[in-house]
C-alpha cells in the first residue's frame, strides 16, 4: 500500500528521533495526570506513529489520486451556498471516518488530545497530496483548538489539574461538533483596502441595550469562508488619533459569529450572506469567499480592544501550519522533478545526470530538508511554551521540581518560537514557490501543459509567500525582534559575539567552526544595521538636554522612524538569519545522530556563500533608496504647506 510517510526518510527521522515526543506527549497529558491518556513517553510515541502511518496511507490512497480532479471540478456559489468538488466530499468523508478532525482536540471534548506537532506532520503529507486539500483540513481542527485556546485566555475554560481534564469550556458544544466532522471554523480578517494594514478595518460591531453584539461589514478572501462558526474581527471603538498609523489596532475586538443555522425542515437560516466565491490562479478545491454582514449577532471573545492581541494567539499557530503547507508541497514538486529527470533522456543520457539538473535536483532536496528542520523546530518550541504556560496557570499542587522546570524551560521556549516562526514563514513559503517553478522547468515544455501537474503545482505556490502575513511583512517582524533584542540586551549580544568568534577558531568540530562563522557574519550584518540606525538617532539629540541623552538613546525606539536603513535590508537580513538557524539546528541534530551531518554539510555548502552576498548587500547598499525616499518626502511636505 503507498503511503506518503514510509517513503519518506526526511520525515521519518522526526517521527523516530529527531523530537523528543516524550516532553510533548508529559505537556499534552498535563503532567501525566490525565486518567485516561498515557503515562509515558513510550506509549505516546507509539499512538503518534500509529496516527502518522495511517495518515501516511489515508493522503496516498484517498487524497493524492483526487488532486487533479478537485483541481478541475473546483468550486462554486449555487443559490447563496457553495458547492465543493464532488472529490473533495470524498476526500474529506474519509479523513472525518478516520477521525483526523478531532486530533489534538482533549478527549474529554472528544478528540484524540495528540501534540499539534504530530496534526502539522500529518497536514505536511496532506499539501503533498493537494495544496487545497490542506487548506480546507486545517480549518477543522485548528478552528476548534482556537475555541478552546479563546476562552483559555479569556478565563471561560476551568481545569481540574488534579484529575487532569478540562471541566467546562465557553465553546465545548461548537468544538464538538467540528471534532465530529460536521461543522469547520474560519478566521475573518481582511477587507477591501484593508490587507495586512489591520489598523484600517472597518466593519462594526454595535452593542444594543441588552448588551447582545451584532456585526456589520464585508470580510474577503476568507479560506474555507463557507464554513459555519467564524472568528471575526471588528471595530468596537473609535480611532483617536487619525495621525497614529496604529492607532486603529486598539479599537478592534474579536468576535465569535454563527452563520447559519440548519433547520428540521432541511432548509439552511442565513446570518451571514455568502457574497461570492472568487475565481484564483490555484487553490480550486478550496473556497475563498467574500461575506457580507448586516447586523449578524456575534459573540465578544476576551475584552473589548483586545482583537489584535487575540489575532495574534491564532496567527502564530496559522503561520507554522503554513510553513508545513509549503513543505509538502515543496516535496511533491522535488519529487516530481526527481521522477521525469530520472526517465527523460537528452543527448545520450537522463537529464538527472546533466551537470546543471543535478544541482538543481540537490539543491531542492537539500531546502526541503532545511524546510522541515526549521518547522518542527518552530512548531516544537510553539507548542511547548502554550502548554507549559498553560500548566503553570492552572496547575495545582505543583512539585518544586514541576515549578521550577516551567520557571525554566517556558522563556526559552516563547523565544525561541518567537525568533523561529517568521523564519520558518518566509524561508517555506518563497522556497515553495522557488521548487515549484524548478520543477515546471525541469520538465520543459510539458511543464506547461496540465499532463504531469507541474503547473498545478507552480498555480499552487503562487499565494503562499501572500496568506497568513506576506514574506515581506515576516521579515520586518524578524528584522525588529532582532535589533530591538539587541537594544535591549547589548552585553548579551556581545557576549554571543564573542562565543562565536571563539569556536569558529577553537571548536573541534569543523562543521561547528562553520556554523560558528556563519553565526558571526549574522551579527556583523546585525551590528551594522544597528550601528547605523543608533548613528541616526544620535543627530536628533542636539534639542535633547545632555541629562535625557541616555534616555532617548536607550528608549523610544520607533521602528517606523528610527530603522530605515534596517527595513530596507530587512529581507536581506531575514535570509541571513535563516541561514544561520538552520545550520544551527542541524548542527544540535548533527551533535546527536552522525547521520544528519551529511544534511548540514550540504545546506552549509550553500548557505555560506550566499550569507556572505547578502552581508556585502546590507554593509555597501541602501543609501541612494533611502536618499530618494527622503528627496520625495520632503518634495511632499513642501507641496502640502
Amino acid at each position: 500500500m503507498a503511503s506518503f510517510l514510509t517513503d519518506n526518510d526526511d520525515l521519518l527521522y522526526y517521527l523516530n528521533e529527531g523530537v523528543d515526543w516524550t516532553a510533548l506527549a508529559e505537556v499534552t497529558e498535563y503532567g501525566w495526570r490525565t486518567p485516561d491518556g498515557f503515562k509515558n513517553g513510550a506509549d505516546a510515541k507509539q499512538f503518534y506513529r500509529e496516527v502518522a502511518e495511517m495518515m501516511g496511507e489515508l493522503v496516498a490512497e484517498q487524497l493524492a489520486p483526487r488532486a487533479a480532479k478537485i483541481d478541475r471540478e473546483g468550486t462554486h456559489l449555487e443559490n447563496g451556498e457553495a458547492v465543493e468538488s464532488p472529490s473533495m466530499v470524498q476526500a474529506f468523508d474519509a479523513i472525518r471516518q478516520a477521525d483526523m478532525h478531532k486530533l489534538c482536540i482533549p478527549r474529554e471534548l472528544g478528540g484524540l488530545n495528540a501534540p499539534l506537532l504530530l496534526y502539522f506532520l500529518c497536514g505536511e503529507m496532506v499539501a503533498r497530496a493537494d495544496l487545497a486539500c490542506m487548506n480546507h483540513f486545517s480549518f477543522h481542527g485548528g478552528m476548534a483548538m482556537a475555541a478552546l485556546a479563546y476562552s483559555v485566555n479569556e478565563g471561560t475554560t476551568t481545569f481540574d489539574m488534579k484529575a487532569g481534564r478540562i471541566s467546562s469550556t465557553r465553546f465545548a458544544d461548537e468544538i464538538g461538533e467540528i471534532a465530529r466532522g460536521e461543522a469547520w471554523g474560519c478566521m475573518d480578517i481582511t477587507e477591501p483596502n484593508a490587507g495586512s494594514d489591520m489598523a484600517a478595518l472597518l466593519t462594526r460591531a454595535e452593542q444594543d441595550d441588552k448588551g447582545d453584539w451584532f456585526i456589520t461589514g464585508q470580510k474577503i478572501f476568507i479560506t474555507s469562508g463557507h464554513g459555519k462558526y467564524h472568528f471575526v474581527i471588528a471595530r468596537t471603538e473609535a480611532v483617536k488619533d487619525p495621525n497614529d498609523p496604529f492607532a486603529g489596532l486598539n479599537g478592534l475586538s474579536m468576535f465569535f459569529v454563527k452563520t447559519y443555522d440548519d433547520l428540521p425542515d432541511g432548509t439552511r437560516k442565513r446570518y451571514v450572506t455568502l457574497e461570492r466565491i472568487e475565481e484564483k490562479l490555484g487553490h480550486h478545491g478550496a473556497v475563498t469567499a467574500a461575506l457580507s454582514f448586516e447586523r449578524a449577532p456575534g459573540r465578544l471573545i476576551g475584552k473589548r480592544g483586545e482583537g489584535f492581541k487575540y489575532m495574534l494567539v491564532l496567527m502564530n499557530n496559522a503561520r507554522v501550519g503554513v510553513g508545513f503547507e509549503s513543505i509538502g508541497l515543496a516535496e511533491a514538486a522535488t519529487r516530481m522533478a526527481k521522477a521525469y529527470a530520472e526517465e527523460r533522456r537528452s543527448m545520450g543520457k537522463v537529464i538527472a545526470r546533466h551537470e546543471m539538473l543535478a544541482d538543481y535536483l540537490d539543491e531542492m532536496r537539500t531546502d526541503v530538508q532545511a524546510m522541515r528542520a526549521l518547522g518542527v523546530a518552530g512548531a516544537f518550541h510553539e507548542e511547548m511554551s502554550r502548554k507549559l504556560e498553560l500548566i503553570g496557570k492552572f496547575l495545582e499542587g505543583a512539585s518544586a521540581e514541576e515549578t521550577e522546570r516551567i520557571k525554566r524551560e517556558l522563556p526559552k521556549h516563547r523565544a525561541l518560537a518567537r525568533r523561529l516562526t517568521p523564519l520558518l514563514k518566509y524561508l517555506a513559503t518563497e522556497k515553495a514557490v522557488e521548487i515549484a517553478r524548478r520543477n515546471m522547468q525541469i520538465h520543459g515544455g510539458v511543464g506547461y501543459t496540465k499532463e504531469y501537474g507541474a503547473e498545478k503545482l507552480l498555480r499552487d505556490s503562487l499565494v503562499l509567500p501572500v496568506y497568513e502575513g506576506t514574506s515581506q511583512i515576516q521579515s520586518l517582524m524578524a528584522m525588529k525582534d532582532t535589533i530591538l533584542g539587541i537594544i535591549k540586551r547589548p552585553q548579551a549580544f556581545v557576549t554571543r559575539m564573542g562565543q562565536a568568534r571563539w569556536r569558529s577558531v577553537s571548536a573541534r568540530d569543523p562543521l561547528e567552526r562553520r556554523v560558528a562563522k556563519l553565526q558571526v557574519l549574522s551579527m556583523s550584518a546585525q551590528q551594522f544595521l544597528l550601528t547605523r540606525t543608533a548613528a541616526g538617532k544620535l543627530k536628533t539629540l542636539g534639542d535633547v538636554p545632555v541629562a535625557k541623552w541616555r534616555e532617548v538613546i536607550t528608549g523610544d525606539w520607533d521602528p517606523k522612524r528610527d530603522f530605515a536603513l534596517a527595513m530596507l535590508h530587512a529581507e536581506r537580513l531575514t535570509r541571513i538569519l535563516v541561514d544561520e538557524a538552520v545550520a544551527e539546528i542541524l548542527l544540535d541534530q548533527a551533535k546527536v545522530h552522525p547521520h544528519r551531518r551529511e544534511v548540514l554539510e550540504r545546506w552549509l555548502a550553500r548557505a555560506e556563500l550566499r550569507s556572505r552576498a547578502l552581508h556585502e548587500e546590507i554593509t555597501t547598499t541602501g543609501d541612494r533608496i533611502l536618499a530618494q525616499l527622503s528627496d520625495t518626502a520632503g518634495a511632499q511636505s513642501a507641496a502640502a504647506e
